[in-house]
């Protein structure tokens, strides 16, 4: 029995010993790959740096504003005999628009008319005095007093003559005024008063006519956003930019317009510039029945403005993954000479999720690291590879 147990007390210790010696091998060979694995350079797929170019634009919120408006007043007093006009309708600089009854006033223009001709009148009979008072003082026959009044009688003469014609002129005018015509081409809209009531200075706007084609579009813009339109872009005035609308419903209007006009300074309540863009506002080809040219565009309208680059902007198009921050900016890296990480920074320009616009601090053709990414550090080996099928087409679009 103690024999027995002895013999299987060593049989147990001699496995178990084979198996310590295994574990031991095995735990050495794990090792062993591992340090393999930390001295092989991280496997990195990568893309090339292609060139691309692209129209930049910025989206602000705008408003339309019509190139005039003219409210129209009343300059005199009277009762109103006469809309010529629709509302609603286009009128043209000259039209007829309200009549104000004109009998009072062509009264005081025949009424000044006759007070001017009695001056004229006077002054032909204070000359003839003049002349003849001048014929005795040069015959000895007269005295120098005489000449004098008869000069002084004649100036006065004159001096009606000129009152009289003013007020001629002044009563002219306001005979005009009873007539109200359109001063500029536009669209009237509603009348605040109507035929038969008294109307004067004080009775307020009576319409107000609108200008339609070209139509102005203003919009504020921050003052950071101004700076990255780019020096040559201020230089110019906004002229190399396109101005674009697009409508409530989301449609892109189909006329371009222009920036016309940067205000000069810098809104202290909201840190922006005001910025003026025209655009033409065609009619419609089919407006049905409706009273007067029906354009897409509407004085007051809100708007999205899109600011448009004429000349397209040529940059290195990378997938945005390989863009990486930090607190000196962005920067990328590339393999270098000997397949060795380097780091470099970029500028970007108007990027989208996918592609990423860099302007400065990349060379066309440059492999850049899209994959692998983390276990990449500047100037380690890397094990260049060309990168996953989606990496390389989000580079492409």
């Amino acid at each position: 029995m103690t024999a027995l147990v002895a013999s299987r007390l060593a049989i147990a210790c001699r496995a178990g010993l084979v198996s310590a010696c295994l574990a031991c091998a095995t735990m050495g060979l794990t090792t062993g790959q591992a340090l393999a694995q930390a001295v092989a350079p991280p496997a990195v797929g990568v893309v090339a740096a292609t060139p691309d170019s692209m129209n930049e634009s910025m989206e602000f919120s705008g408003r339309l504003q019509a190139q005039s408006r003219v409210e129209l007043l009343a300059r005199v007093t009277g009762f109103l005999e006469e809309q010529a006009f629709q509302e609603g309708a286009d009128v043209k600089a000259g039209d007829l628009l309200y009549s104000i009854e004109a009998g009072p006033y062509q009264a005081t223009v025949d009424s000044q008319s006759a007070v001017l001709q009695q001056a004229k009148a006077q002054q032909v009979n204070t000359g003839l005095t003049l002349q003849r008072a001048q014929t005795l003082l040069a015959r000895n026959a007269g005295t120098q007093s005489d000449v004098d009044n008869a000069l002084a009688a004649d100036n006065s003469a004159k001096a009606q003559i000129t009152l009289a014609e003013a007020q001629l002129r002044a009563a002219q005018i306001n005979l005009d005024y009873t007539r109200i015509q359109a001063p500029i081409d536009g669209r009237i809209g509603r009348t605040s008063v109507t035929k038969g009531n008294v109307v004067g200075p004080n009775s307020g706007v009576l319409a107000t006519i609108i200008s339609q084609d070209p139509i102005y579009v203003t919009f504020p813009v921050p003052s950071r956003q101004i700076l990255e339109l780019g020096e040559d872009q201020r230089s110019k005035g906004g002229k190399g930019l396109n101005v674009r609308l697009r409508l409530a419903d989301g449609s892109l209007y189909d006329q371009v317009g222009k920036l016309d006009f940067i205000d000069t300074t810098v809104a202290q309540d909201t840190d922006t510039i005001l910025l003026r863009g025209v655009i033409a506002n065609p009619p419609l080809p089919d407006a049905g029945d409706a009273v007067g040219t029906v354009r897409k565009l509407t004085d007051g309208s809100f708007v999205t403005v899109v600011l448009e680059s004429i000349e397209p902007t040529k940059y290195l198009a990378v997938p945005r993954s390989a863009i990486l921050s930090d607190r000196q900016g962005d920067y990328v890296f590339v393999v270098g000479a000997d397949n060795k990480a380097e780091q470099k920074r970029v500028k970007l320009g108007q990027s989208t999720p996918l592609v990423a616009a860099v302007v400065e601090g990349l060379n066309e053709g440059d492999n850049v690291i899209v994959e692998g990414i983390q276990n990449v550090r500047p100037g380690a080996p890397v094990s260049p590879a060309p990168a996953s099928q989606p990496a390389a087409a989000a580079a492409q679009q």
